[in-house]
């Protein structure tokens, strides 16, 4: 396949705006194609498939979102066609539809964010069932109690031979952690107020935790740093626990050429205040520390307006939920591992903390500067939907759209942020940095997020030309070509024509493998074994993902270096 004239955006290879072909074959960008496949692409963008790194799209969480909200089932139900399965949901949809939508927005990658050892089984399930778009699944690993146990002993071999057990036993791709220490700590109704709180039976921090498995990680050698989701998220004044974790952790160097440690939807963990009454933006805060500090990362987490169902592994934060809105609650234990919960809620544009929310997620990522530090996301479904990414781009680009966006919302969106002073509007090549060469750099997949030789042949093509068109002046139109594509090209193949979905391939799976000496390895299988004699519900050798719920494994190789 010859993609002929496009104006390719590959910030990665130092292509910005350049009319060229890409050539693909066997799934791969190559010099040179030699089947006679072509698209006109003149006049037209060309990026690399969009890169989801974070998103809740698959397993139990999901599943209890779906069960829920039987109303959020009918909206965008898409009746069955000879191709395509039936679609239903908005914020909570289908496997199908997760597949289609991605692929009509040009994603070709999407990663769920957390998924526990014990439940990995139904979260591969789901994912098998997610058509056209690769994935993953990192796994969790904050409060487990083997990974406290390990800390509190301080026996790093054995916590690092234990996340390579647990990644292979979810068949997860990295280390995910939440709200550290206080998930155990819900067990007993309960939870840490910040990073030196000992954790209840274990008598270890969260500050020993993060560093812990930080450590571990890097010993692992991992493609992905830790992705923490901070502890105190989601209230007001816990921009000075997120910065208290980053300085804690300044000394410890990545063993790969990434960052050390990617920080998750930080617009929930950017806030300032003593209280909802004087809830304000910390976000420069944030953003001014981030510009000083290239070795961290993180993603925006932006809020969207209307419905949207929370879901996380931090089950004292979806309590807290439940009981401010008087909303549906879910709570869910998960025996040795975790805790997490599931709230629905609406975010309104006259509430003033959503708006002061909403400009947050937009601050993040305009003030920081380097937008390789910075992952456009939703956190989907729980700051909204993915498929309202096209309106996130459109604000990001155009600062007369957020003027317009702002003159619509509560009066505190503008005087408890930034962002009505900040004239920043990124540009294409922010723009494929941000949803495409960013997240691929961070996740540590070298085959995405560009179109050099050798990259996965998966392409997004809009019909939009970038030398013509002012996103500044014309945010609407950016944002409609947006939201369906012209063309996805997946490994070679077109997925999407025109906004229609036109072939439905199953994608990878991407997880890691990772080694470690023996005698570390041995001492786990000890401490499992008597675990799962004295306090698991079911049994050791059922507790593993099989190869049977893989099928189209993506393995990468990494060990204790």
């Amino acid at each position: 396949m010859i993609i002929e004239g496009g104006i390719v955006y590959d910030p990665r290879n130092g292509v910005l705006g350049e009319e060229m072909d890409i050539s693909i074959e066997d799934g791969r960008v190559v010099e040179e194609s030699r089947d006679g496949d072509k698209i006109d692409a003149r006049g037209m963008l060309v990026m690399p498939g969009g890169l989801d790194a974070h998103a809740h799209i698959a397993g139990a969480k999901v599943n209890t979102g779906r069960i829920m909200r039987p109303e959020d089932g009918r909206r965008g139900a898409e009746a069955r066609t000879k191709l395509l399965r039936p679609q239903s949901g908005y914020t909570v949809p289908n496997c199908y539809a997760i597949g289609y939508r991605y692929a009509r927005l040009g994603y070709t990658t999407a990663f769920e964010a957390a998924t526990p050892i014990l439940e990995a089984r139904h979260t591969h399930e789901e994912l098998e069932e997610i058509p056209i778009v690769d994935k993953g699944a990192l796994t969790l690993f904050g409060n487990n109690w083997e990974v406290l146990e390990c800390v509190r002993d301080g026996d790093l071999g054995k916590l690092a031979a234990f996340v390579a057990w647990g990644l292979r036993a979810s068949r997860g791709y990295g280390v995910k952690v939440v709200n550290p220490g206080g998930g155990e700590a819900w067990g007993f109704g309960g939870n840490v107020k910040g990073i030196d709180d000992p954790v209840p039976n274990f008598g270890v921090t969260p500050r020993e935790i993060i560093r812990g498995l930080m450590r571990a990680n890097e010993a692992l050698g991992l493609p992905h740093s830790v992705h923490l989701h901070t502890n105190n998220l989601g209230k007001p004044g816990n921009y000075e626990t997120t910065l208290e974790t980053l300085r804690a952790v300044e000394d410890i160097a990545a063993s790969r050429d990434r960052q050390v440690l990617h920080v998750t939807h930080m617009q929930f963990s950017a806030y300032g205040g003593t209280g909802w009454k004087d809830f304000e933006s910390k976000a420069p805060e944030i953003a001014g520390y981030f510009n000083r500090h290239q070795q961290f990362t993180m993603d925006m987490g932006q809020l969207i307006f209307g419905s949207a169902t929370t879901m996380t592994a931090d089950a004292p934060l979806e309590y807290g939920n439940a009981r401010l809105l008087k909303a549906k609650w879910s709570n869910h234990d998960i025996e040795l591992e975790e805790s997490s919960g599931v709230v629905p809620l609406v975010y309104g544009r006259k509430m003033p903390i959503n708006a002061i929310q909403w400009a947050i997620g937009l601050e993040l990522a305009l003030l920081t500067e380097d937008p390789w530090q910075v992952i456009m996301t939703t956190d989907h479904p729980n700051g909204g939907p993915f498929v309202n990414y096209p309106e996130v781009i459109a604000l990001l680009m155009s600062r007369a759209k957020r003027e317009e966006e702002l003159a619509s919302l509560h009066e505190l969106a503008s005087s408890r942020s930034s962002l009505p002073s900040i004239e920043r509007e990124m540009g294409w090549e922010d723009i494929a940095i941000v949803t495409r060469a960013g997240p691929a750099r961070i996740l540590g997949l070298p085959e995405k997020g560009h179109l050099g030789f050798g990259a996965d042949g998966d392409v997004s093509i809009y019909d939009i030309d970038p030398k013509k068109l002012d996103p500044s002046k014309d945010h609407e139109r950016v944002k409609a070509a947006l939201s369906r594509a012209k063309y996805t090209i997946k490994g070679g193949e077109v997925v999407v024509r025109d906004g229609e979905i036109v072939a439905v391939p199953q994608g990878r799976t991407y997880w890691v493998d990772a080694s470690v000496p023996e005698d570390e390895a041995a001492k786990v299988r000890a401490d499992l074994v008597d675990k799962f004699t004295r306090y698991y519900s079911v049994q050791l050798s059922n507790y593993m993902v099989q190869d049977a719920y893989v099928t189209r494994p993506r393995v990468v190789r990494a060990g204790v270096v």
